[in-house]
């Protein structure tokens, strides 16, 4: 928790908003994207899914892969807790959905569906990838994205070492990140991923600095040859693979 509260007083100290940006593509997906403040259709039907689960205190046992969780201190969790502290925010949720409009997303990768309320938030995109490990989670997350006609998502319940490499002779327009905060296992996935990308494809990366592990797992990423410009919004890391661009590396509030 300190670790963040110091890299979150670094990150304010760095970051700028559209008035320092000078990359047309970036202040273009700053102004018209990150600051957009119109409501959306979109928006209720996030509001109303994530109103559900936070309606829903069934119990179920959490199979956690990854660097476990800050909040819960069992395996054993409600899903109205699993959706209020664990799940994608509401802010965060508007974002992506704004994100696929944005860059006409037709087909995603997401790794951690969790209760799938990151997944209805790319309702609009045609073909949606979703891997969860922890088979009670997907289970609800299933149950619950069918309620919601997301006949589009495509869920697998396995281990992302085995799930990834079936799927790199697919190509995304987003890949969206949030199921394993380790050093090792976020450079494994970004590297094997790498397979999937187009020059226009955008990956996102969640908490970027949650542990300095995370941040050194980010660095590694921004730094990669096949990268060119990234964006750190302290909770996400945006990467783009655009070779018309500069090398180029923003740190922006949202």
């Amino acid at each position: 928790m300190w670790y963040q509260i110091v890299a979150y007083f670094k990150f304010l100290a760095k970051s700028t908003n559209e008035h320092g940006v000078h990359s047309p593509f970036v202040y273009d997906l700053v102004t018209k994207c990150f600051y957009d403040k119109k409501p959306k259709e979109i928006y209720q039907t996030l509001a109303k899914y994530r109103a559900e689960l936070l309606q829903n205190n069934e119990a179920i046992e959490v199979k956690d892969f990854g660097a476990g969780s800050r909040v819960f201190s069992s395996n054993k969790r409600k899903v109205a807790a699993i959706a209020k502290n664990a799940g994608i925010t509401p802010k965060r949720a508007k974002l992506l959905a704004r994100l696929v409009t944005y860059f006409d997303v037709k087909n995603a990768l997401e790794l951690g569906t969790s209760l799938g309320m990151a997944t209805i938030a790319m309702k609009e995109v045609n073909d949606v990838f979703t891997l969860e490990g922890c088979p009670e989670t997907a289970a609800i997350a299933q149950k619950q994205l069918k309620k919601f006609n997301a006949d589009h998502v495509k869920l697998y319940v396995d281990e992302f070492s085995t799930s990834i490499p079936t799927l790199t002779k697919q190509q995304f327009d987003l890949v969206y990140i949030d199921g394993n905060h380790q050093k090792e296992a976020t450079i494994l996935y970004f590297e094997q991923l790498l397979a999937t990308a187009h020059n226009d494809s955008v990956f996102i990366f969640d908490d970027i600095h949650w542990s300095q592990q995370m941040t050194e797992a980010w660095e590694f990423i921004k730094n990669h040859p096949e990268v060119t410009v990234t964006i750190d919004t302290f909770f996400w890391g945006f990467v783009f693979f655009r070779k018309e661009q500069a090398k180029e590396h923003f740190v922006i509030r949202v």
